[in-house]
């Protein structure tokens, strides 16, 4: 304690009126004599406990809204920083009778709160407190007096200063209507909001929307670098620092700022509208700064998960030509008729339609291999065609290649192999192998069907399954033209990387 502070704390131990300390717990701190005389009570008996557990106002029907007032005003000068008066407080106390036992005493009190305040942030309030029970029992006991008489007995004993009080008092009461449903939509506004004090931007206020944005951490009364730690080096501090210095406001869009949202957790990345605007004093200088923005994480989200998919959309369509053109190219070679041009192109194209059907379903997240193979093979008989295997999620190009490559299969067994025969049958086996780098292991073969031979010469099928799976796939496969039946065997890759 300063030589200054103990002059001050002796000075008010040797004064008649009645005055006390309390903390932002709103405890006890100090206490003169006075205080201890008037309410009968030890500095045992009070530093360190609750104001509003040593005196509770008693059992009267003014008592709750009496303590209500009391609490508000303390707390209203711990927030404000400003001194708050109530002119006259209804307020019983208990006081120790000559049994020992308590009972509360009816009183009537003026208070004085003022703010003691270090480095910008208020520590403590004291409370001066003027006991006018007397003065009130006064004015009360001329009630059935003439109207001269009241007034004569108002300026004897200063009752024309209580009515002044109570005047004020109304006025207060008033204002501090006005003020709480101000604070109200302070607090529940929907973007969030501070206000800073000083040069080292200490936290006053804030509402919910703030303290949901930074993880609902303890901050008020601290400065700006000591609450939010983890933002030095982001610029935030800087802005700051410039707004108060210049009187500049300074406004920021879709600013990106790491944020420790949790106790001891890891940095998040949001995103903000915000603005920082200089409060100015009653002489223009700038005493503070208010703080109010929006998170707007969501929407630059949304913004750039739209913009991948309208690359991701350029560059599947772009494949998606490429596809058909090579398509197109390769079925004119293989048909010199245009109508048979037009059929085998028509059903290839069919075939790529059924795969993006499917891999739209899942939002383009892929395909299962049976359900490829089940729209490939349907229209042949689902009694003549065996699938059997596991469930296999394909990754988008790996499930357009092998639509591709199972519907060349499917036409080809249906115009020359298995499928052309009344008792023929094609049986489709499939199985993942090594878990840590799978790879999809899948055999083809059909079963009474006419003879077959190897064809004279390379189709537009055997060309597209063999480029498809070694230059899309990076796979391996063997085709198989034994006598008794065609079959193909295939080894693909399952890796993301390698399939997409």
């Amino acid at each position: 304690m300063t030589s200054i502070e103990t002059d001050l704390a002796a000075a008010l131990n040797a004064s008649p009126n009645a005055y006390f300390i309390v903390g932002p717990e709103l405890k006890f701190v100090w206490a003169n004599q006075a205080y201890f005389a008037v309410t009968q009570r030890t500095a045992a008996d009070l530093i360190g406990t609750p104001v509003f557990e040593a005196f509770d106002a008693g059992p009267g029907l003014d008592a709750p809204e009496s303590t209500r007032r009391l609490r508000a005003s303390f707390e209203k000068v711990f927030a404000t920083g400003v001194r708050n008066d109530i002119p006259v407080l209804h307020y019983a106390i208990p006081v120790p009778g000559a049994d020992g036992v308590l009972a509360y005493e009816d009183r009537y009190w003026s208070v004085i709160h003022t703010p003691l305040i270090r480095d910008g942030v208020v520590e403590h309030v004291l409370q001066y407190a003027i006991d006018i029970t007397e003065l009130e029992n006064l004015r009360r006991s001329a009630a059935d007096v003439t109207t001269s008489a009241v007034h004569a007995i108002d300026a004897i004993v200063g009752g024309a200063l209580l009515s002044g009080a109570r005047s004020v008092q109304a006025d207060n009461a008033r204002l501090e209507t006005e003020r709480q449903g101000l604070m109200d939509l302070f607090m529940q506004a929907p973007g969030f909001v501070t206000v800073l004090n000083g040069p080292d931007h200490v936290i006053q206020i804030h509402n919910s929307a703030y303290a949901q944005l930074i993880g609902h951490r303890d901050i008020s009364g601290k400065p700006i670098r000591e609450a939010l730690p983890e933002i030095q080096g982001q610029g935030y501090f800087e802005f700051l620092d410039s707004v108060y210095e210049t009187g500049e406001p300074y406004e920021g869009r879709a600013s990106r700022v790491q944020l420790q949202r949790t106790p001891d957790g890891p940095l998040e990345a949001r995103f903000l509208d915000f603005i920082y605007q200089p409060i100015r004093d009653a002489n223009g200088a700038v005493a503070g700064i208010f703080v109010q923005g929006h998170d707007v994480t969501g929407t630059v989200r949304s913004a750039e998960r739209q913009k991948l998919m309208i690359d991701e959309l350029n560059h599947r369509v772009k494949n998606t030509l490429a596809t058909i053109q090579s398509i197109a190219v390769q079925t004119a070679r293989s048909h010199g008729d245009p109508a048979t041009f037009a059929e085998s192109f028509q059903a290839r194209l069919m075939a790529l339609s059924h795969t993006h059907n499917l891999l739209t379903r899942s939002h383009w997240e892929g395909a299962d291999l049976d359900a490829i193979l089940q729209h490939e093979t349907e229209a042949h008989g689902s009694h003549r065609v065996t699938l059997n295997g596991p469930p296999v999620a394909l990754e988008p190009a790996a499930a357009l290649s092998l639509g591709m490559i199972f519907h060349e299969l499917a036409t080809n067994a249906a115009k020359y192999g298995a499928l052309s025969a009344p008792e023929g049958r094609v049986m489709v086996d499939w199985a993942v192998a090594n878990q840590t780098r799978p790879v999809l292991t899948l055999t083809w073969r059909e079963i009474g069907g006419p003879p077959v031979a190897p064809p004279e010469r390379r189709g537009f099928g055997s060309r597209l399954i063999e480029r498809n799976v070694r230059h899309d796939l990076a796979g391996a496969v063997i085709l198989d033209y034994a006598n008794d039946g065609f079959s193909a065997e295939f080894s693909v890759p399952l890796e993301k990387e390698r399939s997409s």
